[in-house]
């Protein structure tokens, strides 16, 4: 028999969701200021969005430390995962686009 209840399983799962929702956000701001800066914006918009960046994944796991420290661990894995699939689709969605416009100019 296993020790985990359904209790905490539910905690595990808002964990997992509070890190993933966190991950998309830090993903959302990192993706404004990379744009920012290669484009050539290095305005006060641009400084927030990198301080913003990271500061925000901070404050989070460390609310989530204080108010579910056994289930820091799924919050990170929630962060990791996140970011991860963000990026994958980012890549594949900017792969397609290329294909389309390599595609209509040899037309």
């Amino acid at each position: 028999m296993s020790d985990i209840s359904f209790f905490d399983v539910l905690i595990y799962a808002v964990s997992l969701l509070i890190g993933g929702a966190t991950g998309v956000v830090q993903f959302y701001l990192l993706y404004k200021f990379v744009t920012s800066v290669t484009g050539g914006k290095t305005g006060t918009k641009t400084i927030i969005f990198a301080i913003t960046q990271f500061i925000f994944p901070f404050v989070i796991l460390v609310i989530c430390a204080f108010l579910l420290p056994a289930s820091i661990m799924w919050v990170g894995i929630g962060v990791a995962v996140s970011l991860v699939t963000c990026a994958i689709i980012r890549f594949v969605k900017v792969s397609k686009q290329k294909e389309l416009s390599k595609k209509k100019k040899k037309k």
